[in-house]
């Protein structure tokens, strides 16, 4: 169930109050970041849940592994807790995603609620059932389908959103328009720099979010397990995902906005060069991306090449071991299960300028 603004918070309390037994079986999960600016903005919509459970990690993608897991579930275990409690995870990706996978294996599953913060966790992480974990610098190794019970979009987290977070949701936004829905991409090329500077109509900016969730849900609910067609929701993250894991124990660490917008680039072109896209469609998304996303290097050594390749050859869509990439032939359609040549996948890390 998916609620949206003012009439979800009313929705959540009426199901807390009818579902939950006692008030300390719930659990609020935030990172540092959203129990400053995010959980107040909870709590004075919900006043009894300032007497829940509070559980704060450190904010960021290096949270994302087992050993974060393991302190939740202790912290949990304190308090007696029962399969009657149940989770509402209150931030970014991160959070809801590994807020999902505690909540689905604690005591072989409790409930949980997803509030996402960040215009990301909105349009992409929070959709789809998927919870998971990092194993190494290996993106979502660890993980499995689960559905919360209820999905709140509020379009007030985002006023909280630095630039760099808002430009990773749009990076999603724009991957529905190009995968499946030409009208939406030229939308958002009308949006973007109102949702960036934040001076969007509150009206305008649900209904854009609203889209992007509805494509996305749809092609979810076609294809639930990721057995066909949800597979071109990947498409800039095969490569997207690899650069991102390259940088992830780097000081020069490089946001899931940055690497996916530069995934979509690199992915386009390779759709470019051996799938039918036009230049004229390729040079587009090229040119918006580039405006908006800085470069991620195109000097890669060969030992860091090497690495991308062992990254990209984890990626779960892959079969008999050959890199399955979804890729475009228009704007707005998308295919999947695409093996490419290995010399066009090192140019692409090379002749992207």
């Amino acid at each position: 169930m998916i609620l949206f603004d003012e009439i979800a918070y009313k929705e959540l309390q009426k199901y807390l109050l009818y579902e939950v037994f006692s008030v300390k079986e719930i659990f609020i999960l935030v990172d540092d970041l959203t129990k400053k600016y995010c959980l107040p903005i909870l709590i004075d919509k919900i006043n009894f849940l300032k007497k829940s459970n509070i559980i704060q990690i450190s904010h960021g993608e290096k949270e994302k592994n087992i050993y974060t897991c393991i302190k939740i579930f202790k912290e949990i275990e304190k308090y007696n807790s029962t399969r009657n409690s149940i989770i509402i995870n209150l931030g970014g990706g991160v959070i809801t995603d590994i807020g999902g996978f505690v909540a689905s294996i604690f005591k072989r599953g409790i409930r949980f609620i997803n509030i996402p913060t960040t215009l990301l966790g909105m349009v992409d992480a929070a959709i789809g059932y998927k919870t998971g974990v990092n194993l190494d610098n290996i993106k979502n190794e660890l993980g499995l389908f689960s559905y919360p019970k209820i999905l709140i979009i509020d379009s007030n987290y985002i006023q909280t959103l630095n630039k760099k977070e808002i430009l990773s949701g749009i990076a999603e936004m724009f991957k529905h328009g190009i995968i499946a829905n030409k009208h939406f991409w030229n939308e958002m090329k009308k949006n973007y720099s109102n949702i960036i500077s934040k001076n969007i109509t509150k009206k305008k900016l649900i209904q854009l979010i609203s889209k992007s969730i509805e494509i996305k849900q749809k092609i979810v609910d076609k294809d639930p397990k990721e057995k066909g067609l949800r597979k071109i929701l990947n498409f800039g993250h095969t490569i997207g995902h690899a650069l991102e894991s390259l940088f992830l124990n780097k000081k020069n660490i490089i946001n899931h906005g940055i690497a996916v917008a530069n995934g979509i680039i690199r992915e386009s072109w390779i759709s470019c060069k051996d799938y039918g896209l036009s230049y004229d469609n390729y040079k587009e998304i090229k040119q918006i991306l580039y405006s908006i996303y800085p470069i991620i290097k195109n000097d890669f050594s060969n030992y860091e090449i090497k690495k991308l390749f062992n990254i990209m050859q984890h990626d779960k869509k892959n079969e008999k071991e050959k890199i399955q990439f979804s890729l475009i032939n228009h704007i707005g359609n998308c295919s999947y299960n695409c093996v490419i040549n290995n010399e066009i996948i090192k140019k692409s890390f090379t002749e992207i300028i």
